[in-house]
């Protein structure tokens, strides 16, 4: 399995998850392997702004078939749908910590995140 995660910088597992997928600078991706982290890679996003399914594509390009996030709009979760990637939102953290209670089956997912300031009316 490898997860994408956006990320507020380049320290890839000591990094915050980025509140906003389409606004991070970084992605981390983890390839976990029998519950163990088996790489990590830092990926500058190539592009200032993005049109609509860029991030996404850029994602599958990496091979990641599971985006771990805080906010994202719907019809970006359908498009990442739609390429075979599923995708969590509503986590935040420290991404190592993040990983280690996805492994455990005990990750904290706030069901509240699209209530929460700047994701009130967001759609894209």
């Amino acid at each position: 399995m490898k997860i994408a995660i956006p990320s507020e910088d380049e320290k890839g597992l000591e990094s915050e998850i980025s509140m906003h997928f389409g606004r991070c600078k970084y992605y981390t991706f983890i390839e976990i392997e029998d519950e163990e982290i088996k790489n990590v890679e830092v990926v500058k996003v190539p592009f200032e702004e993005h049109g609509y399914g860029e991030l996404p594509e850029f994602v599958k390009k990496h091979g990641a078939n599971l985006v771990i996030a805080y906010g994202m709009g719907e019809r970006a979760v359908d498009y990442f749908n739609g390429l075979g990637i599923d995708v969590i939102t509503g986590v935040k953290g420290k991404i190592k910590e993040v990983v280690e209670k996805f492994m455990e089956g005990k990750m904290f997912i706030d069901a509240n995140w699209k209530n929460s300031g700047e994701f009130e009316k967001h759609e894209h």
